[in-house]
């Protein structure tokens, strides 16, 4: 309680300086508006908003203990939401505000140095000045809307956005019968975070199954921590069809590394229950080992790996153990939730061709258009998001399927990847 009441007050502090500075610059515009009962309605919305915001933090600090433990990431998303939603777009409307402010502390600078006196003005240069502050707050209100209006469609639309991403990769080494192979790749579903809306997800499995895979490879994040998330998504998630089969690996969230558990038992229980859960709809685990993929007696290996990262993210890959019995296949496909996995162990240490990744999610955020390429996750994983090549080598890094955190997307589509082998 003590803990939750030390994180409340800087919060609060933060957001009464966004608020009061934020207030400063809407004042004068709504001292413009004509009709009082409006102008009176206009300010009670604004600090209610933020009553409402900074209440919704206090309710969820000192209530979390009753909280479901799948439950508390979606009021964490609630959270982060309102957070954004009102407080990113005042940012943007607070640097217009401090504008005119460095504008106003360099004139007050240039007069003293002339040795000016600052002198009263008159009702002329004082209307100008203040038709000048006005048009600064009115464009960073109307550029305040530009992420207030993203936000809004990335946790309403942008999140089931579905896009289907394709490429086709050629191999020298690729057994002939396996030419035209059609992989279809997802990672990242965070059922947790679906908050049970079972009709878009069945959509998106539509939409998975109308690109008629020959493999399905999920690679990892089935769930954000709890195997109670994946109540009810077995009647959607079986659905799921491929021609050859279905595989999938884990991924850091599948093993319940982010809460604290009563006991090691119940933590490897939940764990159990994640497992078992592939096997409910369909899916081969691939737990450090490789499965051989036959066409008229050709083959190829695929090889899955646990989640191995960075620290802090745990290292329960094994490739030597998993590839082992790869050795001697013409062609190797490796499923690892990681994409550093691929720099640090992968290229230096193997021959496999072509690896599948997730964990990135874009970070639910960036831009992919015009040529432009950019999200703030690239500075933490240089390999974030679609075809990776050095020499013979691929990677694709599937920018995820569902969403953590943040409950939405901006500029970064849920994915669904098609690769096709030629």
């Amino acid at each position: 309680m003590r803990a939750s009441a030390m994180l409340l007050i800087p919060l609060l502090i933060f957001m009464l300086l966004v608020d009061i500075y934020t207030f400063r610059g809407i004042k004068p515009l709504l001292a413009k508006l004509a009709n009082k009962l409006l102008r009176k309605s206009l300010v009670i919305l604004f600090w209610s908003i933020s009553i409402l915001v900074f209440a919704g933090f206090c309710l969820f600090m000192f209530g979390i203990q009753q909280v479901k433990q799948s439950d508390a990431y979606i009021y964490v998303g609630y959270l982060v939401v309102s957070f954004a939603l009102f407080y990113i777009p005042k940012f943007v409307f607070i640097v217009f505000v401090l504008l005119k402010d460095i504008q106003l502390l360099f004139k007050t600078i240039f007069n003293w140095i002339k040795g000016k006196r600052k002198k009263s003005l008159s009702p002329n240069n004082s209307g100008r000045k203040m038709e000048r502050a006005e048009f600064l707050y009115q464009m960073g209100l109307v550029l305040a809307a530009v992420p207030f209006a993203g936000i809004l469609y990335g946790v309403t639309k942008g999140k089931f956005n579905y896009r289907v991403m394709r490429e086709t990769i050629s191999f020298d080494n690729l057994p002939k019968s396996f030419k035209g192979l059609k992989i279809v790749q997802i990672s990242d579903m965070h059922l947790g975070s679906f908050n049970k809306k079972f009709d878009q997800v069945a959509k998106a499995v539509e939409l998975i199954n109308e690109q008629e895979p020959d493999i399905l490879l999920f690679t990892g994040d089935l769930v954000n921590n709890f195997a109670e998330e994946t109540e009810g998504w077995a009647p959607v998630l079986s659905q799921l069809k491929a021609k050859i089969g279905k595989y999938s690996v884990l991924g850091n969230h599948d093993y319940g590394d982010y809460s604290d558990w009563e006991s090691a038992a119940a933590k490897e229980k939940n764990l159990a229950a994640i497992k078992k859960f592939h096997q409910k709809i369909g899916f081969r685990l691939l737990l450090n080992e490789t499965e051989t993929i036959n066409i008229n007696g050709e083959e190829i290996a695929l090889i899955g790996v646990e989640n191995w990262g960075k620290p802090p993210f745990p290292q329960h890959g094994d490739l030597q153990k998993a590839s082992k019995d790869a050795e001697g296949q013409p062609f190797k496909i490796l499923m690892s939730h990681d994409p550093s996995h691929w720099d640090a162990e992968t290229l230096p240490k193997t021959d496999i061709d072509l690896t599948f990744a997730g964990h990135t999610h874009g970070m639910q955020f960036g831009i992919e258009r015009a040529g432009i390429k950019w999200s703030p996750v690239q500075y933490k994983y240089p390999r974030w998001g679609g075809l990776y090549r050095e020499k013979e080598q691929f990677l694709y890094v599937n920018r995820g399927f569902g969403y953590i955190g943040f409950p939405g997307r901006i500029g970064m589509p849920p994915e669904i990847t098609v690769v096709e082998l030629t």
